[in-house]
């Protein structure tokens, strides 16, 4: 209750006299005095005067009637100081609350003018004496069921609710366990020379003691700017206190830490919060989540500043480096997860080894030919390159994802998503340089340059456009991806690549997805018109001649990555596995197509007798080699 107390300009005192009970409290005012008496205190019995420091001149003094039955504590505030009439006793398990007006006495000069309730005005006029009466309940039971109803009624009012729960225990001047229906709280004093701590939460009746949280409170907690300070660790077992819009899981259990007077954060060594739950089926994922009340009105579980380590399937450990409220969060609905990750992930990896050893045997060999190099050389040699720099950032990534820091695989993600470009594009040269060839019967004066300025230009525009859109609109592209398996959701795979955000995905459609559509569609185009041309050739007609010729030109035109358009439907895990086959091994099977055609040339020339047989399979097999 507050009002605006008018008095004389003489000494003033507020006078009280308090008895245990809950009959009623009466709030008067008079020339010199404000007085509170009755019996509503569980504990308290107190009666005494404390004189009132205020300006002589001054005939009014704003005041306030605090009473937090929970606690047995009663606060007056006069001008802006408070005096404390009623310390807290501890929280009460029976209190006098609920407290209505009941009869008013009216003056004429001297007394309460524009007393109110929590803000609500009771009389505008000068008041003499206030009475209120109560009723003794439960305070407790009310407090948590209080929490509970706000919860329902308005997510706002969340955390008010569950603020409201740890301020009560901090101000209840209780050291050890404190027991609430709702919460279990144990408050700690962190004294000079505190060096850590650990301490399993107080445990609710309904629940075995190997089965309630433990938490480490680490030596940093403690400040060194006071002598001693509090720290608040509450267990709350009913999670309906936290209920807020999700499409996950919150287990039951929630921990909430709190120093008093102190916000807590970017901790040197975290606070460890073991969970204990039951086994989670094989598609679910565990993560440790935080809500912080300073940040969010409503519940709003986020994964920053906690690391979840699996302990053991039915332990899971958070590793915070901030102090706030603190759960599990099951993922039950996986949308982003991958089929087979585990071996589609070793057989890219064995596949792009080979073809890093294969590509620079074939980088060797289309470096040492004799003669003059042709320009279809040179656009051979740009591929293997890139199809090189590609399979060696891809082992790298999943190594620098889990060893390097984010600048570092910021870095190595742009890098691989360069590649990635870059060997889209030389075989799109190659189907470009293809065509000038089959349209002026196999000779290009086309400029070399420009073939390279293409394949590895390019995509070092595409990339920078990319970075700098992040300096730009603050938002990462590259980084560490975490990629989900579908049969164990609980252990990630992670790479440096693209991240899953709005920009990101937009950047992955515009660039990859449309650069990939325009070279298959080209390839499986100019696949077409080169069979179309030589097919009538002698040799064509042997099925070794005709299958490598087509295979080659597969690989060249970069079609085989037509299948990432194919993955859906009952064969989409039969596509995948292919997918990852083929094109990890597209340097291998370039080099067994330029190893194979050199031993048909070899052939060719020991065996050829001049005759108009032997010149046509030599000129097939040279075009063979231009292809």
């Amino acid at each position: 209750m507050c009002g605006t107390w008018h008095h004389g300009i003489a000494s003033r005192n507020l006078k009280y006299d308090l008895k245990t009970g809950c009959e009623k409290i009466e709030i008067s005012a008079n020339e010199s005095t404000l007085s509170v008496r009755g019996s509503i205190t569980a504990k308290c019995t107190e009666s005494s005067s404390i004189p009132i420091e205020s300006n002589p001149h001054q005939n009014q003094s704003h005041f306030c009637v605090f009473w937090e039955p929970l606690l047995d504590l009663l606060i007056v505030e006069v001008n802006g100081k408070n005096h404390t009439l009623c310390r807290s006793n501890g929280l009460q398990e029976n209190c006098c609350t609920d407290l209505s007006p009941d009869k008013q006495e009216a003056v004429a000069l001297y007394g309460i003018v524009n007393g109110s309730i929590r803000g609500d005005i009771i009389k505008e006029d000068v008041m003499k004496m206030y009475d209120f009466k109560g009723d003794t309940i439960n305070c407790k039971k009310k407090f948590c069921d209080e929490a509970r109803v706000a919860n329902m009624i308005m997510s706002k009012c969340m955390c008010l609710c569950v603020c409201r729960i740890e301020e009560v225990v901090m101000k209840s001047n209780t050291m050890g366990p404190v027991h609430l229906p709702c919460v279990q709280s144990t408050v700690i004093e962190m004294k000079e020379g505190f060096m850590g701590l650990n301490l399993t939460l107080p445990t609710p009746k309904i629940e075995s003691s190997n089965m309630t949280p433990s938490v480490y409170l680490p030596s940093c907690l403690k400040s060194n700017s006071s002598n001693k300070s509090k720290v608040v660790c509450t267990y709350f077992k009913d999670k309906a206190l936290f209920q807020g819009s999700s499409d996950a899981v919150l287990l039951v259990d929630i921990v909430g830490l709190s120093v008093e007077n102190e916000i807590i954060k970017d901790l040197p060594e975290p606070v460890k919060i073991k969970f204990h739950h039951s086994v989670l089926p094989a598609n679910c994922s565990r993560k440790c989540v935080s809500w912080d009340t300073r940040r969010d009105n409503a519940v709003n579980w986020r994964y920053d500043g906690c690391e979840t380590l699996k302990i053991h399937d039915t332990v899971t450990e958070c590793h915070c480096n901030h102090l706030t409220y603190f759960a599990i969060l099951v993922q039950v609905e996986q949308k982003d997860t991958v089929r087979h990750l585990k071996e589609l992930t070793f057989i890219t990896a064995v596949g792009c080894a080979v073809s890093l050893v294969s590509c620079l045997v074939l980088f060797y060999w289309l470096s040492k030919r004799r003669g003059k190099k042709t320009q279809i050389t040179l656009v051979h040699r740009g591929l293997v390159v890139a199809i090189f720099l590609l399979c060696l950032f891809f082992i790298l990534t999943g190594t620098l994802a889990n060893v390097g820091n984010e600048r570092v695989c910021k870095i190595t993600g742009s890098l691989l998503h360069y590649a990635l470009l870059s060997t889209l594009c030389w075989m799109a040269m190659e189907v470009f340089h293809t065509f000038l060839l089959i349209r002026k019967v196999f000779d290009s004066n086309l400029p070399t340059w420009i073939f390279y300025l293409v394949g590895f230009g390019l995509p070092v525009l595409l990339v920078s456009v990319l970075l700098l859109t992040e300096q730009i609109h603050k938002v990462d592209i590259y980084g560490k991806r975490e990629i989900v398996p579908s049969d164990n959701v609980s252990s990630p795979y992670f790479m440096c690549w693209m991240l899953v955000n709005e920009k990101s995905l937009l950047a992955h459609y515009i660039i990859n997805v449309g650069l990939l559509a325009v070279v298959v569609s080209s390839g499986a185009v100019m696949l077409f018109l080169v069979v179309r041309e030589i097919r009538n050739r002698p040799d064509w007609k042997k099925i070794h001649v005709a299958f490598l010729s087509i295979w080659g030109l597969t690989c060249l035109f970069g079609t085989t990555w037509g299948l990432g358009f194919l993955d859906f439907g009952p064969l989409s895990e039969a596509i995948l596995f292919l997918f990852c086959i083929i094109n990890s091994l597209q340097g291998f099977f370039l080099m067994l197509r330029y190893y194979a055609l050199e031993r048909m040339k070899k052939k060719d020339r020991s065996f050829s007798d001049g005759s108009s047989s032997g010149s046509s399979k030599q000129h097939m097999l040279q075009t063979h080699e231009k292809s």
